[in-house]
Order: structure tokens, then sequence, then C-alpha cells
């Protein structure tokens, strides 16, 4: 094969696997919205200042660096809980540490600019 398609097909795969990890575990949008709606958590896991900043109403502010320690501040274990952050890398990881600690429904809706007007 030739270096420059060899290349080529690098790059193209590179990029696939890079939006996969964006999307896997995401909820869309309007399932996060109706799951808030149905009585489900919603955990903002950015710094107090940014939720400060703006934030979904209605939702709990959790620094995802606290999330492993304040489990106990979300409440039932076996509630939907939906998390979300800035761009998305830290609600992956609080949705990561939440299954870990037992939470048997745990949605990573990604950035909160993801949620619906």
């Amino acid at each position: 094969m030739d270096p420059s398609n060899v290349a080529l097909v690098v790059l193209v795969a590179l990029v696939a696997w890079q939006m996969s990890r964006m999307l896997l575990g995401k909820v869309s949008p309007e399932k996060a919205k109706a799951l808030v709606a149905d009585g489900a958590t919603l955990v903002d896991v950015r710094t107090p200042a940014e939720h400060a900043g703006g934030h979904i109403p209605g939702s709990k502010n959790i620094p995802v660096q606290e999330v492993a320690r304040r489990v106990a501040e979300i409440g039932d274990k076996h509630k939907p809980v939906i998390v979300y952050c800035a761009s998305g890398v830290r609600s992956a990881s609080a949705a990561k540490t939440l299954r870990a600690a037992g939470f048997a429904e745990v949605h990573d809706l990604g950035s909160v600019a993801r949620w619906p007007g």
C-alpha cells in the first residue's frame, strides 16, 4: 500500500475512534430531559464557579473530584442519574465513578450545551 494511503487510513481510523469515544455512553439531550422530568437526579460536575455562571435548573453541583466522597448526596442508587460538565470529559469520569459506586442507571449528557432549551 502506498505510504500516503496508509497515512489516510490511519487518520480516518483515529478520527472515527475519537468520535466513538465522545459519543459512547452519551444520552441524547431529549432522553436526558425526559428522564429529569420523570425524577432523575441531574448532577453538574463542573466547578462551583462554572455552576454559578449558569447551569441547568434543578441540577446539583458536585465537582468531579468530589463525586466519590459525596455519592450520598446523589440519593437512591436505583434512581436514574444524569451527569454533565462543560465538554464531556469530566462527566464521563463522574459517570464511571458513579457506576463503580453501585449506581444502576447513570447517563452522561456530556456538555451542558447539549441540554435542549
